[in-house]
């Protein structure tokens, strides 16, 4: 087994193989990599790739995050991809040869651990991780199968949902969508992060700077040239917008890639709640998703059933709303290049 870093020239390789993986996602392609490049914050990445007789059977994509006094960590984000089918020992065999790679590097960008959020319901403990740190991404999701017929969805929902969707279109509710190409682009994108960030204000939850909203929706949209032998399952992404007597109430960020599509992020006005905007923005983008032939509608993430007093109670009510399936997926696990701050940092993560 043949394990490096691809070059730029060679993520096309990288990309073909996470296509026909069962569980390549989104977070594991090049575009993905190209987005998180241009933020600040993150910066670097490096595609770890394995090859057996001349041919990519696995790896990962890596993202370097950037931190307080010049500790860096790095993330692989829904990775690495691998078989996890195989032997325990098979698979410690494969991340040992990542980490092979990785520990020079991690060196150098003076990075202090490296976490990796396989997707997948289960994986065994990794030689030389720890479990139970936080990631980026739940634990447990709620998925939409938009294979069915657009009856047989609405018969699913909960009839609070159904009814909701009605409302907001009897009050006239108009959904649009704005592209980066759009000459309106960048004030409906103003529009949405000053609703996002009155959202964050209400619900406790974090938002990036603006620039990073807008690198998402460009980059991924761009993203579309270097797929143009994969069909309609390249990476893209799309600001779905809820206006209400002329004035934008609500919106939602949705990425697809593959049979995917995904929530990603999702504001709401307080003054304009009674009027369910967001019911409509989604029912909207799950007919969109279904006419792509998107099979899937990923709302990212819930509360894990049964868990009590959870931050994410409110948004679980709401995305339940729509049915699905609760899938749930393995912890992530980190490996420490740096004992003692990555002590301090799993200790700050777990008190906040």
């Amino acid at each position: 087994m043949k394990t490096g870093i691809l070059q730029k020239s060679q993520e096309y390789l990288w990309d073909e193989f996470v296509l026909v993986s069962k569980i390549g996602t989104i977070h594991q392609s090049s575009a993905w990599a190209h987005f998180q490049e241009k933020i600040a914050a993150r910066g670097k990445y490096w595609i770890v790739a394995l090859e057996e007789n001349e041919k990519i059977i696995g790896g990962s994509l890596i993202i370097r995050h950037k931190m307080p006094k010049g500790y860096t960590w790095f993330y692989a984000s829904r990775g690495p991809i691998l078989d996890y089918w195989k032997s325990s020992e098979k698979i410690n065999e494969e991340i040992a040869a990542i980490m092979e790679v990785l520990k020079p590097i991690a060196k150098q960008e003076n990075a202090i651990f490296v976490r990796m959020d396989p997707h997948v319901s289960s994986a065994p403990l990794f030689k030389g991780f720890k479990q139970n740190c936080k990631g980026f991404y739940p634990q447990t999701t709620l998925i939409l199968d938009l294979t069915k017929s657009e009856e047989k969805i609405l018969s699913e929902m909960k009839p609070k949902g159904r009814y909701n969707i009605h409302i907001a279109e009897k009050k006239g509710v108009k959904i649009i969508k704005s592209d980066p190409m759009d000459k309106n682009f960048i004030k409906d994108l103003e529009n949405f992060y000053k609703i996002l960030d009155a959202t964050a204000a209400r619900d406790g939850f974090h938002v990036h700077d603006r620039a990073f909203y807008e690198t998402m929706l460009k980059e991924l949209k761009e993203s579309k040239n270097t797929f143009e032998k994969s069909g309609p399952t390249f990476p893209s992404t799309t600001l779905y917008l809820a206006e209400y007597e002329n004035k934008i109430i609500a919106g939602i960020i949705i990425t697809t890639f593959k049979d995917t599509a995904t929530y990603y992020y999702g504001a709401s006005s307080n003054e304009y709640r009674n009027i369910m905007a967001p019911y409509l923005l989604q029912w909207t983008a799950i007919k969109e998703a279904k006419e792509k032939g998107i099979k899937y509608y990923d709302f990212l993430g819930i509360a894990e059933p049964n868990s009590k007093n959870h931050p994410w109670t409110g948004v679980t009510e709401f995305k339940t709303k729509f049915g699905g399936e609760i899938i749930s997926y393995a912890r992530p696990q980190e490996y420490s290049f740096k004992k003692l701050p990555h002590f301090l940092y799993r200790i700050t993560r777990f008190l906040v």
